[in-house]
Order: C-alpha cells, then sequence, then structure tokens
C-alpha cells in the first residue's frame, strides 16, 4: 500500500502532466500571457488535493522568442512557464515546482512533509 507522502507525489506529479500536457501548443502572445497564466492556475486548482498553483509565464523569453517572428504570437512550451504547486493528501504537504534547468523544463519536488 503507498504511503501518503506517495501518494502525494503522485499527485503532484498528475497534475503536472495535466498541465503541461493540456496548454503545451497554446497560443500565447505577451498581451495575453497573464490571461493564460491565470486560465492555467483555475483549471489546475480544480483538480483534487491542489491547494494552490502559481504560474508565470516569462515574458523575456516570450519577447524574445516573438522578436523574429512573422506572428504576434508564438505556442506556449515549457521554456515559458515557470510553476509552483502545493499539493495537500491527508495532512501531507507537498511542494512542487517547474523551471528552466540546462534548457529543459524540469518538474520537481521542492519539499514533503508529513
Amino acid at each position: 500500500m503507498p504511503t501518503d507522502a506517495q501518494n502525494a507525489c503522485f499527485e503532484a506529479g498528475i497534475k503536472f502532466g495535466s498541465l503541461y500536457h493540456q496548454f503545451a501548443g497554446t497560443p500565447v502572445s505577451p498581451e495575453s500571457a497573464d490571461s493564460l497564466a491565470r486560465a492555467i492556475e483555475a483549471s489546475i486548482a480544480n483538480q483534487p488535493y491542489c491547494e494552490a498553483v502559481r504560474v508565470t509565464i516569462r515574458r523575456d523569453e516570450l519577447e524574445a522568442a516573438l522578436e523574429d517572428a512573422t506572428a504576434d504570437y508564438t505556442e506556449l512550451t515549457g521554456r515559458f512557464l515557470d510553476v509552483e504547486m502545493d499539493i495537500d493528501y491527508e495532512g501531507t504537504a507537498v511542494q512542487t515546482k517547474m523551471e528552466m534547468e540546462d534548457g529543459y523544463p524540469l518538474m520537481k519536488l521542492v519539499s514533503v512533509e508529513e
């Protein structure tokens, strides 16, 4: 039988998978970045055991990607996202984050507290 800590970590992984694969490819521009970040937060916060979600779309990366583009928007990818999530499963609190590390959007556990 999995422990509460293991279940909490599993729940965090499910939410990251949902977040990333649900929103990757969404058209995003500097003008829509904030509203898209809030929509992602609201969507993921609906899931069980999710206490908080904080999404930041990295405007510097977004604007750099658009400098030589022919359109006023691009597709959302992990390189534009910083995400933090707090999960609470049966009293076990898990803090997670996703941020760019060596050119890859790495999702990781920050802490697990029972």
